[in-house]
């Protein structure tokens, strides 16, 4: 049986066609894997990233856990960043607020945004963010400082769930970055004679 020279070039042309879509959809994958991986960990907490959510309303747990706060600033921001208090005792269930200083000590007005996360990784689904100024971009002109608040709460089934019940105490860490058009850059060219505290 003979093979027509039309026939193979179909042939061709399909496997040319399934390999082209083929590299297309593993490229649209390629993209779309980080943003879904993100919502993957903000719907889960997985991997340190606290959940967001309304106030607490549920019980209130006579257990506590305490919660410590680690600040730092990218290179090339020119801004001093501290948490009013190093760590708080949070009751679980309890909404607790803490605040965060934060000054533009450049030159020039400059733009950051903050990114977290939850140490150990395994608290980040109870760890419930109610308000935030990571959410958004903050915008500080020269030598201005603003008080920025999280409100946040433990939730009390941390105790019960067998890999984080032992925990007593968990790291929420931020890091202010450069911001352009709402994300983090993490290396923009610092002016000369500035430098970030």
């Amino acid at each position: 049986m003979t093979v027509s020279r039309n026939e193979t070039q179909k042939k061709a042309r399909t496997t040319a066609l399934a390999c082209l879509g083929l590299v297309v959809g593993m490229t649209a994958l390629a993209f779309a894997f980080v943003p879904l991986y993100d919502l993957f960990c903000k719907a889960t907490g997985y991997d340190g990233t606290p959940l967001r959510g309304a106030a607490a309303s549920g019980a209130i747990s006579q257990d506590t856990m305490v919660v410590h706060f680690d600040t730092n600033v990218a290179p090339g921001l020119p801004w001093r960043f501290v948490a009013e208090t190093p760590q708080v005792e949070a009751q679980l269930g309890a909404t607790k607020t803490v605040f965060f200083r934060v000054t533009n000590t450049g030159t020039v007005p400059s733009t950051g945004i903050a990114t977290f996360n939850l140490q150990p990784g395994l608290t980040g689904g109870y760890f419930v963010k109610v308000q935030c100024f990571c959410f958004n971009e903050q915008t500080l002109q020269p030598g201005e400082t603003m008080d920025f608040p999280v409100v946040f709460y433990l939730e009390p089934g941390i105790k019960t769930d067998s890999n984080t019940r032992d925990l007593t105490e968990m790291t929420l860490s931020y890091t202010y970055f450069a911001s352009k058009n709402g994300q983090p850059q993490a290396a923009l060219a610092t002016p000369a004679g500035t430098r970030a505290n």
